[in-house]
């Protein structure tokens, strides 16, 4: 899949100037000088040859085959030359040029020539206003970046050109290799999940790193990503994350739900390891690509400095990753081995003025205790400090012990020495600490990911006839949401507890229901103009008897029609009062990329003021519910605490389960809360006390 954009036998360069600096004349410079073993045609029909090759008038007149087009000509041009590639059977295309969607509607309606010409002839291309590609096994550099990296084990994918060419920069001055490197530009055609297609099978990529604005076809990304991730570690960085311009919305999900959330969301469902800047998405990359992936959590740090050691302790707290508890033999090893004064019970502190050697011993000693996964070699710069030499230990030490090796060497001059030493040995080097802990976090984020059993959602057997008659009566009457009667209807059809009760047209009907369901009862009105009950006084609790009932029945009914008298009223729901128990929220708003995004947390002031939420794309595994209860702050409110029985967890993973299959079959569904789920002691169950669907097209 795209192998002529990475493996071309041939090259067209359309628009190349005669002129040095410019666009095309770079890009023809760049293939020539990367060493590209195919043929390369300039395309001008105002020169007559390029640095001595053969110019061409158009696309028409090359007389051999030609597997790749580079296209660098102002924008109304384009679409003629993507007819001609497209006669001459050309069926790879990179367009750099600018002047398209990314300029207004003129732009956008040239970009859609462009997508038309390349759809009759079965034309994928990449961009435009795009950089280029790099596939560095080829020597292929179709890109007017001002550097070829290395060959390597790294994919890159940017949405902007201009962080491309730094990221390009910082490998080739870091002697980091990359496998290939695509600037997407526009997405006109090709898109990111059309890149992760591509590199899951590729050979010559081991980790892909990309930087995103935005994602397409969320879906299709997810499901793209996720088979990718099952065998190389993909890592994301995404911008523009403001979620300023969120559309309004009437439940607590869809306040809660942004951009961020729906992103974290389809980025731990896919298996991508999310960066937060450019840093962490360069450490990340060179940790996988350097090191081999731990076996599990347990770091053991080796220092000559307390203070380092403590940081990189506090940051092993913060990012998840357990120090490893050394054996009684290794601590007794290290005695033998190390100076009286040397702290040996993990960080391993070799003193301030450790020669290499002292170094090597400890490491030695480490590396063969079991519960030790990865190392974190620091060394700061003292007078009695070999820094280069201790170097070329951290490198002996990473190819004999099988294990993942950090290098954390502090300062600049002291160890300028050391760090290409390093570098040449395959050992990431951070200039602090805590970035090594971060990027070993990724790592273990990645062991997680490829350890845990995949698995999928367990089939719902819900009423689908009764739910899609209550979406299409409210669609009918010309409603955005299903009244409360009916939600819990669609809610019970899949399994969903709901309390007993029903609507009462009027107050006998109300005490005959009442009677049924056995008191306390709860009224609420029941109007298909009123959402949200709560606001106008349209809801009463904890009605004891008959005499409780009539009074609160005229209450309602009263005050009602005297806050909104145009309102159509049915009655008011009777509902079962249900016991006290902890309330909890599931919803779910539909994102516009990536489809249902459910939501969970405890609810009250949990959710009210402290947002303590949690998110997955549905559908939702049993796993995956069961872990969004843990991850919660108030989880431990649900587990039981200071004497307290637990709660049903199963029963709010059972329900969690069902409301991601309800969303998942009903598309019509847009936005979903349950607030409050009633979650009684184990093995009592949970009912959603109240429920509101809002519904779309």
């Amino acid at each position: 899949m795209l192998e002529e954009f990475f493996s071309p036998g041939s090259v067209a360069v359309v628009g190349v100037s005669r002129e040095e600096g410019k666009v095309g004349h770079y890009i023809f410079d760049n293939l020539l000088a990367a060493g590209f073993a195919g043929d390369v045609y300039p395309v001008n029909p105002r020169a007559a040859d390029i640095h001595g090759h053969l110019c061409y008038p158009n696309v028409s007149a090359i007389p051999a085959r030609v597997d790749l087009a580079i296209i660098v000509v102002p924008a109304p041009a384009v679409a003629p030359v993507i007819e001609e590639c497209g006669q001459r059977g050309i069926s790879a295309v990179v367009v750099i040029s600018a002047g398209f969607k990314e300029t207004g509607p003129e732009g956008a309606a040239l970009e859609r020539d462009v997508l038309a010409a390349a759809s009759r002839h079965g034309i994928r291309i990449l961009g435009p206003n795009c950089l280029g590609v790099i596939s560095t096994s080829s020597h292929l550099n179709a890109s007017f970046a001002p550097s070829m990296p290395e060959q390597g084990a790294i994919a890159f994918m940017s949405q902007s050109g201009a962080l491309g060419t730094a990221v390009l920069d910082w490998a080739a001055g870091e002697g980091i290799g990359l496998s290939r490197f695509v600037s997407l530009g526009n997405k006109a055609d090709i898109s990111e999940v059309d890149l992760v297609r591509a590199w899951t099978d590729d050979p010559e990529t081991h980790v892909v790193a990309a930087y995103l604005e935005a994602v397409s076809d969320g879906r299709g990304f997810v499901e793209a990503a996720s088979i990718l991730s099952a065998s190389k570690p993909v890592i994301a960085l995404k911008a523009g994350g403001s979620d300023a311009g969120a559309r309004a919305v009437s439940s607590h999900t869809g306040s809660l739900a942004g951009s961020e959330q729906a992103y974290d969301a389809a980025f731990r469902k896919a298996g991508i390891i999310r960066a937060r800047s450019v840093q962490e998405l360069f450490d990340f990359a060179v940790g996988f690509a350097r090191q081999p992936l731990p076996a599990g959590p347990g770091l053991a740090i080796l220092t000559n400095a307390g203070g380092p050691a403590i940081l990189a302790t506090d940051a092993c707290e913060q990012a998840g990753v357990g120090l490893a508890s050394l054996e009684s033999e290794t601590i007794t090893a290290l005695r033998e081995a190390l100076p009286p004064a040397s702290a040996l019970y993990n960080p391993v502190d070799v003193l301030g003025d450790a020669p290499p050697q002292r170094y090597e011993q400890a490491a030695a000693i480490l590396a063969k205790d079991p519960n030790v996964r990865a190392i974190l070699v620091i060394l700061t710069p003292q007078a009695m400090t070999r820094a280069a030499d201790t170097a070329r230990v951290v490198v002996r030490l990473s190819k004999s012990s099988g294990l993942p090796v950090f290098a954390s060497f502090m300062g600049k001059a002291g160890v300028a020495e050391a760090i290409p030493v390093l570098r040449e040995g395959f050992v990431p080097h951070f200039e602090f600490p805590e970035r090594a802990v971060i990027t070993l976090g990724a790592m273990l984020q990645h062991r997680r990911n490829i350890d845990t059993p995949r698995t999928s959602p367990v089939a719902i057997a819900g009423d689908r006839s009764t739910v899609r008659a209550a979406i299409s009566h409210a669609q009918a009457a010309g409603r955005t949401f299903i009244t409360e009667h009916s939600a819990s209807r669609i809610a019970a059809a899949y399994g969903i507890a709901v309390p007993a009760g029903g609507i009462a047209e009027d107050l006998l009907a109300a005490r005959t229901l009442a009677a049924d369901v056995g008191y306390p009862v709860v009224l609420k009105i029941a109007s298909p103009d009123i959402l949200h009950k709560s606001d106008i006084g349209g809801i009463m609790l904890g009605i004891a008897d008959e005499a409780a009932l009539n009074a609160a029945y005229e209450e309602i009914i009263r005050g009602v029609r005297a806050r909104m008298e145009d309102a159509h009223i049915w009655g008011v729901t009777v509902q079962r009062m249900l016991a006290p128990g902890r309330e909890v929220i599931i919803g779910v708003n539909r994102d516009a990329q990536f489809g249902p995004l459910l939501m969970f947390g405890l609810g009250g002031i949990y959710v009210e003021v402290m947002k303590d939420v949690t998110f997955r794309l549905c559908p939702v595994t049993a796993e995956e519910a069961r872990a969004m209860l843990s991850e919660i702050r108030g989880f431990g409110l649900l587990r039981g605490a200071r004497g307290q029985h637990p709660a049903d967890l199963d029963a709010v993973i059972d329900t969690v389960v069902r409301v991601s299959a309800l969303v998942t079959d009903f598309p019509e569904i847009t936005e979903l809360d349950i607030n409050p789920l009633i979650v009684a002691d184990k093995g009592a169950g949970a009912v959603a006390a109240d429920i509101r669907i809002g519904i779309g097209g």
